[in-house]
């Protein structure tokens, strides 16, 4: 499982025009691919990462100062760009396997208290930020 995490202070995630999820900073906005061999384990592990990194202003979580985060699904991330010019999706998870390991991360953040807003796992998504910093940092779990 990996995720692309920016500290934002604000995002917003809409599909056919309308906004499905949107947070007013200080946040984070949290990509999240899935591969093969990912499980519910790695999404419990990935949730608790987040909430607890350090990324915010004096070097504070989402858990120390309740900072939401929005979380959208992006099978690009397991994108292969070594061979040609053309990303290969190989490595990515199939919608089915995908969508309920990224629902996983998403309850376990709210069950550790978050409060999470999502975009629409499938949709053509539009995604607007505004980047804090800027951070933005990759995790592989």
């Amino acid at each position: 499982m990996r995720a692309v995490v920016q500290r934002v202070s604000e995002a917003a995630v809409r599909v056919d025009g309308e906004v499905v999820g949107r947070i007013d900073g200080p946040g984070l906005l949290v990509l999240v691919g899935v591969t093969h061999d990912d499980e519910a384990g790695q999404a419990a592990k990935l949730a608790a990462k987040l909430w607890g990194l350090r990324i915010l202003d004096g070097e504070r979580s989402c858990s120390d100062v309740g900072a939401p985060l929005l979380v959208i699904s992006q099978f690009t991330l397991y994108g292969d760009t070594r061979k040609g010019r053309r990303p290969s999706w190989i490595h990515a998870a199939r919608g089915d396997v995908a969508e309920p390991l990224v629902d996983a991360v998403v309850t376990g953040l709210r069950s550790l208290g978050a409060h999470v807003e999502t975009g629409r796992f499938g949709a053509d998504m539009k995604v607007s930020l505004v980047n804090d910093g800027p951070i933005t940092l990759v995790l592989d779990v």
